[in-house]
């Protein structure tokens, strides 16, 4: 009987150890995540914390499907850092978007935003929306781009 008592002890501390372990030595993964930051994929919810959309560059030719010029989105709060990004319309068409501000703070956050961003910039031109998936393996820099998309597209139909 004893025996199983410490079978199960041993197995109950395994089991809380490996829930706690953290994956990332980047500071904000200690952090808490803000519930506004969240995002589903291929929607965008809008982050009272992050900055207004603002365009850059040029001012659009007309409001509405027919906007042209360079525009910033807000920059998007994730877990690990900001998101930003930055889209170019012509006649109302995305034809350029970037990633301003990805996540950086660590040699592995680098490989991810490097192996994501083109990925989603690639659906963001398919798309010409916000409307896109995330990217396996990179789902905070996913969601955060998605977010900060939206914020850019907003601000281009202003």
């Amino acid at each position: 009987m004893t025996r199983i008592a410490v079978i199960f002890a041993a197995t109950v501390s395994v089991v809380v150890l490996l829930f706690s372990y953290r994956t990332s030595s980047h500071p904000d993964a200690l952090g808490t995540i803000d519930p506004r930051t969240r995002v589903a994929a291929g929607s965008a919810v809008p982050n009272p914390s992050s900055a207004p959309a603002t365009p850059s560059g040029s001012p659009p030719a007309t409001n509405g499907a027919n906007a042209s010029g360079t525009y910033d989105g807000g920059a998007a709060d994730t877990r690990y850092g900001p998101v930003q990004v930055r889209i170019t319309l012509s006649g109302g068409r995305i034809t350029n978007a970037q990633a301003v501000q990805a996540l950086n703070g660590s040699r592995r956050d680098v490989e991810i935003s490097d192996m994501a961003v083109p990925e989603l910039v690639q659906e963001t031109l398919q798309a010409q929306s916000a409307q896109i998936d995330t990217v396996s393996g990179a789902t905070y820099t996913s969601e955060g781009y998605i977010q900060s998309l939206q914020s850019a597209i907003d601000a281009a139909h202003r």
